[in-house]
């Protein structure tokens, strides 16, 4: 089956900032002055060092205190997973839910599909092309949801606050959260999806963009 031409065999590329398709060789995007390039330089590379980074915070994250309530004189501090609980066991269970989803399920699921997704572009798995667009797709929509709880928590400081008798005050876990939901937002983002249609086209016979990926 003849494949159509591509822009990477012709010197073409398309800025990631504003889309026009200039020659490669001019370096900078006509249009928006972004630099130009076929493919994200080293984007696996890039990818997996801001997923591990984002790994290694996760715990963390679990394990200290995301905030403490002074109440009367006394505190007391809460992870997430200990907080979660506490909604639950107290009958409020959308926020539990909300909180288990969006700060435990979500970066977790979202570090594990990124690390598949450069090990698919990089061959180590050989999926099909219906369940790498899933795949992807999935990391695009969690993307969306990664800051839920974090609004959840500002609201609750907010409404506790108003008291006059307790305080809450964010701990240091909360800092290793907001750094995970940092480093997968750095990681989705430079990663380069196209990346997998050329290790496809490879594994196919067909001649893709520039050189296959490591």
């Amino acid at each position: 089956m003849s494949h159509p031409p591509r822009g990477g065999p012709l010197g073409l590329a398309g800025c990631h900032a504003c889309g026009k398709v200039s020659p490669e060789t001019l370096g900078r995007c006509p249009r928006c002055g972004s630099a130009l390039h076929i493919r994200k330089p080293q984007s696996i590379q890039r990818t997996v060092a801001f997923l591990i980074a984002a790994g290694v915070l996760y715990v963390p994250a679990m394990i200290l205190p995301i905030m403490t309530v002074l109440e009367f004189g006394g505190s007391s501090a809460k992870t997430i997973i200990e907080g979660m609980m506490e909604f639950w066991q107290s009958g409020a269970y959308p926020i539990a839910i909300v909180i288990f989803t969006a700060s435990i399920l979500i970066p977790l699921v979202k570090i594990v599909a990124l690390i598949w997704l450069c090990a698919a572009a990089c061959g180590k798995v050989h999926p099909s092309p219906k369940i790498l667009g899933k795949v992807y797709w999935l990391t695009e929509l969690l993307g969306r949801w990664s800051m839920v709880d974090i609004f959840v928590v500002a609201i609750l400081v907010a409404m506790v606050q108003l008291g006059a008798y307790m305080r809450v005050l964010p701990g240091s876990g909360a800092l290793a959260f907001a750094g995970v939901v940092v480093l997968t937002m750095f990681a989705a983002m430079s990663f380069d999806p196209r990346l997998l249609w050329d290790r496809l086209e490879l594994m196919e016979g067909a001649p893709p963009n520039e050189e296959s990926p490591p």
